[in-house]
């Protein structure tokens, strides 16, 4: 059983909802979100969109690379 799965909060300073995702802390700072951990960083749904939408282009273009290294 995770943490999730046991009822983590959201990383995200301010926001006490539960978590849905895990994600490295690292991506999700750099992604423009406020976080107070160090490692990992637990979003809740609303966050993890707002994730989604600020990576969109790094994830494309990734996609991109990966299909042109075959």
């Amino acid at each position: 059983m995770g943490k999730i799965e046991k009822g983590e909060k959201c990383s995200v300073l301010g926001c006490e909802n539960n978590a849905v995702r895990s994600l490295s802390a690292g991506n999700v700072t750099a992604a423009g979100l406020k976080t107070d951990s160090e490692k990992r960083a637990y979003l809740c749904k609303e966050h993890y969109k707002e994730f989604k939408k600020a990576t969109r282009k790094e994830r494309t273009l990734e996609r991109w690379r990966q299909r042109d290294s075959y």
